[in-house]
């Protein structure tokens, strides 16, 4: 019903749609990219582009997928502009509040790890194994076969682990 009235033209109900899926898509992509600033940009574009694209959902589809796929294809475009993100980056770490900075050991090994894997990768774990999305989700939602998926989170996951230093589970 939100969906639908959302592609009747109803910005009350984009606004709500918005609301119950921006923390998951923003979620997703600060796992994605390794970088916050970056993703909460993304997350921005993605919900501009989702309302001009609403009329291309399919009645029954995941809308927290089709958002990740598109907030998923706007890292990658700016992956193949590497000049804007090292821009963001460097205004990031200039306007990074103190707190921010403040991770743990644990933590900081985590995102370092991350950030090792190869981006379809690591877009597997952060769906599959941060935000609960099952391997068929994020199969739609990356627009990767389901064995690929599967592959990359199994992947994925032991080279975190091993990289974590529990190399047994």
């Amino acid at each position: 019903m939100l969906v639908a009235a959302v592609q009747r033209g109803s910005t009350e109900a984009f606004a709500r749609l918005v609301q119950r899926h921006q923390q998951a898509v923003r979620a997703f992509l600060r796992r994605a990219c390794g970088d916050w600033a970056l993703a909460d940009d993304l997350a921005q574009e993605t919900f501009l582009a989702a309302w001009g694209r609403i009329g291309q959902l399919r009645a029954g589809a995941s809308v927290r997928a089709w958002l990740c796929g598109i907030g998923y294809r706007k890292h990658l475009s700016v992956l193949r502009s590497g000049s804007r993100r090292r821009a963001r980056d460097a205004r990031y770490e200039r306007e990074r509040p103190p707190a921010a900075a403040a991770m743990t050991d644990e933590r900081l090994a985590l995102e370092a790890a991350m950030a090792e894997l190869p981006a379809d990768q690591r877009a597997c774990v952060a769906l599959c194994l941060a935000a609960d999305f099952s391997h068929a989700e994020a199969a739609a939602a990356l627009a990767l076969p389901l064995g690929t998926v599967k592959s990359h989170v199994a992947r994925g996951r032991a080279r975190l682990l091993q990289v974590l230093g529990d190399g047994d589970a």
